[in-house]
């Protein structure tokens, strides 16, 4: 089926890689959904883990204006030990109910930090531990966990630059991690390996567009961006599983 639609999986891969630059999270987001149009949903996370790899590696060069060490400590690494556990556990889960789940979480989550502009999430050890931590279940379980890092990391105001790349370093941890583990489980197949480089080129050209586009907007418009995006994540992800 994907040999006959090739065209339209690589414009749509460029979009998601954009939108996931943008908003500083990741393409996966939008990749998992759109990709399981076109393979089964076990291929679809070891295609979404190798895609990440080169994606987060570009986004690192692009955006290497610094990291926010903090981040990387607290958030960055129960994101890459939960990573494991959730990319082990895909092979009992199942995917619908727990995808319906977090669309409802980042439905809820965006809404009440745009309507209540002063409301905050609290920058602390514990709120980066927890978020990291159900950014990497959910990453291994399903693909994507990008969003709750996001959500989590707008708690800390970091400048838009930091903020991606910081994100983008920590991504590249967990994609390392669920990338073992779902080769190991026989999610990836050799017949999808040509794929590999056609989504390198739509992670270099994705990530510079988003680039391009994200030195248009201010910072305080880049975070009201991230919580509509937040939100608009969550209504498609709920209306593709109900």
């Amino acid at each position: 089926m994907l040999s006959r639609y090739l065209p339209l999986f690589i414009i749509l891969s460029i979009i998601a890689e954009i939108l996931g630059t943008v908003g500083g999270f990741g393409s996966s987001v939008f990749f998992v959904p759109m990709a399981s149009y076109f393979m089964e949903f076990q291929t679809v996370l070891g295609i979404t883990a190798l895609f990440h790899l080169s994606s987060n590696i570009t986004k690192i060069g692009f955006f290497r204006k610094g990291f926010d060490k903090y981040l990387m400590f607290y958030l960055g690494i129960p994101a890459v030990l939960f990573v494991s556990l959730g990319a082990f556990l895909s092979k009992y889960a199942d995917p619908k109910y727990l995808t319906l789940i977090l669309g409802i979480f980042l439905v809820v989550f965006g809404l009440l930090f745009i309507i209540n502009k002063t409301l905050k999430v609290n920058a602390t050890k514990k709120n980066a531990f927890i978020g990291g931590a159900l950014s990497g279940l959910f990453a291994g379980l399903l693909g994507t966990g990008g969003a709750i890092r996001g959500a989590t990391m707008t708690a800390f105001n970091l400048k838009k630059e930091k903020f991606i790349a910081t994100s983008a370093i920590i991504d590249l941890g967990i994609d390392f991690s669920r990338s073992v583990i779902y080769t190991y489980n026989g999610y990836v197949h050799k017949n999808d390996l040509y794929l590999i480089p056609i989504l390198i080129g739509v992670s270099i050209l994705g990530t510079y567009l988003g680039k391009k586009m994200l030195d248009r907007i201010t910072q305080e418009q880049f975070k009201r961006f991230v919580l509509f995006l937040l939100v608009g994540i969550g209504v498609l992800t709920i209306l593709f599983n109900i």
